[in-house]
């Protein structure tokens, strides 16, 4: 599977929504549609977002990473799997939803993987963004502030996903692949996000 072919700077108000795609995973379970499972998270308060609009942005945001997954042995997993196999289907959830951090992912952490550099530095984050913008006029047009708010995001996904020991950390941790995703991956033939988990073996 490509990622989309598009840039998005939605990942600003998105973020990694760890508890909510966990919650979200069982209404696409039950085939529920996005907009009555937005009414059941809003009536339990189960998101415990100040505002409908709020839970309805991001009920969608979550049905479009679950669609993006193409794996309903993932979704599956990403429901009822232990915390740490779950981040993990998480953060391949926001790869397959957005280029941006299929890329980040696949060409930056792959590659400090494959390259035994667990170094992850600023540095290495203004390089990412410096490339995108030479080559798309998208993310060029994108604002200082906007590129801020999208290094933290993708910082906080590795940390919670236990990649970074603490968001100031500049030590990638050396992950392991849990079992249920690297199957889901293989399954779909989608050998080109394997290094993004330290996976290097065909």
């Amino acid at each position: 599977m490509s990622p989309p072919v598009l840039y998005n700077g939605a990942l600003t108000a998105e973020q990694y929504l760890f508890q909510e795609m966990r919650l979200t995973a069982r209404f696409y379970l039950d085939d529920l549609s996005v907009t009555d499972a937005a009414a059941q998270i809003l009536r339990g308060n189960l998101f415990q977002y100040p505002t409908e609009r709020e839970v309805a942005r991001m009920t969608r945001a979550c049905y479009k990473r679950l669609d993006a997954l193409g794996s309903r042995d993932l979704v599956q997993e990403l429901a009822v799997a232990p915390p740490e196999n779950a981040r993990q289907i998480n953060l391949y959830a926001m790869m397959c939803a957005n280029r941006l951090v299929w890329e980040f992912m696949v060409d930056v952490i792959g590659g400090k993987f494959q390259d035994c550099d667990l170094s992850l530095t600023k540095k290495d984050l203004h390089t990412f963004f410096t490339r995108l913008a030479a080559q798309s006029d998208t993310v060029a047009g994108w604002s200082s502030a906007t590129i801020g708010k999208l290094k933290n995001v993708l910082v906080r996904a590795l940390f919670e996903t236990r990649y970074l020991d603490s968001v100031k950390s500049e030590t990638l941790n050396p992950v392991f692949l849990c079992d249920e995703l690297e199957q889901g991956i293989r399954e779909k033939s989608d050998l080109a996000a394997l290094p993004a988990f330290n996976c290097f073996g065909r």
